[in-house]
């Protein structure tokens, strides 16, 4: 059966509002993709994460989201991570940020951005096992739909070869780039129906599960029940929770 798909020509147009670069992640990102100068940014969006130091190529399918990139943003093609149309090697580093779970299979868009890339191969993703417990509760059944979608870090790794390592990086308090996780603190946040549409999950739920899930957040949040359970929370300036970093390098040959 094939995996749920989110139209981004319909579910789009809106998303850069709340999809921004969180500089703190940023910097992580741009780190893990080392000395590169040419840079592959494959899932490309809107141009999140995208470093502006560096020559970059933004692949992106959904003309939707290519017209909401900056006008100074890198340019973007039409394609898709699963075919790339370069060359092997043809550029430094490729990047993919929030984006492998739309790839039909993950696996052969993580194994096109290792052909592509003589060096560091940087994907930012989530573990959705390691939300805040309140998410796993109260949007379990979306969590359900995702995590089929979600490979696993160690089935990332396998698909990018090379030497991969894991990174975590702790979602900051008041992250500005608005996946699901960034409101760990701030659940209010989800309440906003201009939110939750620059979430993809949303958009596969059956009719009714959204409209369910937000009123009972919502009761939750006026009686005092949320802050009861999960209030501790406001009190910390980051959690440690799904965001991750896996980055692949070449294996070095024997004969090196």
């Amino acid at each position: 059966m094939s995996p749920p798909r989110v139209d981004y020509e319909r579910h789009g147009p809106g998303y850069a509002r709340h999809r921004r670069s969180d500089p703190r992640i940023a910097a992580r990102i741009h780190a893990a993709l080392g000395d590169a100068r040419t840079v592959l940014n494959v899932g490309a969006g809107a141009g999140s994460y995208e470093p502006r130091d560096r020559w970059v190529l933004a692949v992106e399918p959904s003309a939707a989201m290519r017209a909401q990139r900056p006008p100074d943003a890198a340019p973007a093609i039409d394609a898709r991570a699963e075919a790339l149309p370069f060359d092997d090697e043809a550029v430094d580093a490729a990047m993919a940020c929030v984006t492998i779970h739309h790839w039909e299979p993950p696996q052969a868009g993580l194994r096109e951005l290792r052909r592509v890339a003589r060096g560091a191969v940087v994907v930012f993703t989530f573990d959705l096992e390691a939300l805040p417990a309140w998410q796993k509760d109260y949007l379990a059944d979306g969590l359900v739909i995702e995590r089929p979608r979600f490979p696993t870090m160690e089935a990332i790794a396998a698909a990018l070869g090379g030497r991969t390592r894991i990174e975590h990086i702790p979602t900051p308090a008041d992250c500005v780039d608005g996946f699901f996780e960034a409101y760990w603190r701030r659940p209010e946040a989800l309440l906003d129906p201009a939110v939750r549409g620059s979430q993809s999950m949303w958009e596969l739920l059956p009719p009714g599960v959204e409209d369910r899930i937000v009123e009972r957040l919502r009761r939750d949040l006026e009686s005092g029940a949320w802050d009861a359970a999960h209030g501790h929370l406001r009190e910390q300036d980051s959690f440690d929770g799904a965001l991750r970093l896996v980055i692949s390098t070449p294996a070095t040959s024997p004969d090196s």
